[in-house]
């Protein structure tokens, strides 16, 4: 490996790897974000209760149907052939022409949705069913028993899986290079075109992955441990905390 080649590159193109590093990162959090709400929204549907009769039976019954085929068929196929499908296919089945970067927040919501939607199912379920009966018991119906007493919890739990699909996103991004979106990837192979040199073009992109990937999985475990809390906690009055010094407490007893 030739470092010289690499300061060489960086020095002449370092700008179309910031470029591409910022398309990733931009397409990687706006996709998380849109995933995990429609996550969560597919999530709280699949564990409605479905009554024993009526029509809400059979709607809801349909609904579940069509979810599951959602999920089962973005959890099923690779990123990179839905990205094909959707962007070249939309074109040539419905002449629909859409715009590359639209396409690819699309792609990576849904496919991120597919997998978060499994997740907070998971983590719904995984909630004590006493806490259920106990907000049925005060009248709650199902969508107040989610929002005021399920979610928070579930928010809070499915957190680290919620930023493995974060890293995940920043890393399948790369795929979305065959629709021709300019991130990181992409604009890696630009370069290495350019100057014919790949090992060391794509060993600055391999670094600048890594840091990116790094660097929010220590954000995300930073959070993470300042949601738990203190390890410890003591008993507070007013805004101070209580603290009775031995002496005080030896005058007190004699008093």
């Amino acid at each position: 490996m030739d470092f010289e080649w690499i300061v060489r590159i960086l020095e002449n193109n370092w700008q179309m790897f910031l470029r591409g590093a910022g398309v990733t990162l931009w397409i990687s959090v706006i996709g998380t974000i849109l995933g995990t709400i429609v996550g969560l929204v597919v999530g709280v549907i699949k564990t409605i209760p479905i009554p024993e009769k009526g029509i809400k039976k059979g709607v809801l019954k349909i609904i579940n149907c069509l979810l599951s085929a959602y999920i089962e068929f973005f959890r099923g196929t690779p990123m990179i052939v839905q990205a094909m499908v959707i962007y070249y296919g939309s074109a040539l089945a419905f002449e629909v022409n859409i715009d590359r970067m639209v396409a690819a927040l699309f792609i990576v919501s849904i496919n991120t949705g597919a997998y978060m939607s499994e997740i907070v199912r998971g983590g719904i379920i995984s909630v004590d069913k006493g806490q259920f009966e106990a907000a049925q018991a005060i009248g709650m119906n199902h969508f107040q028993t989610m929002t005021n007493v399920v979610l928070p919890q579930v928010v809070r739990n499915i957190l680290p899986a919620t930023g493995n699909e974060f890293v995940i996103n920043i890393k399948d991004t790369s795929v979305l290079n065959v629709i021709s979106v300019s991130e990181l990837f992409f604009q890696t192979k630009t370069v290495a075109g350019n100057n014919f040199r790949y090992f060391e073009t794509f060993f600055i992109t391999c670094i600048l992955y890594f840091v990116m990937t790094f660097t929010i999985t220590r954000i995300l475990r930073y959070i993470e441990v300042k949601l738990d809390g203190p390890d410890n906690y003591a008993i507070m009055a007013g805004n101070q905390m209580q603290v009775e010094r031995p002496e005080e407490k030896l005058k007190r007893e004699t008093n």
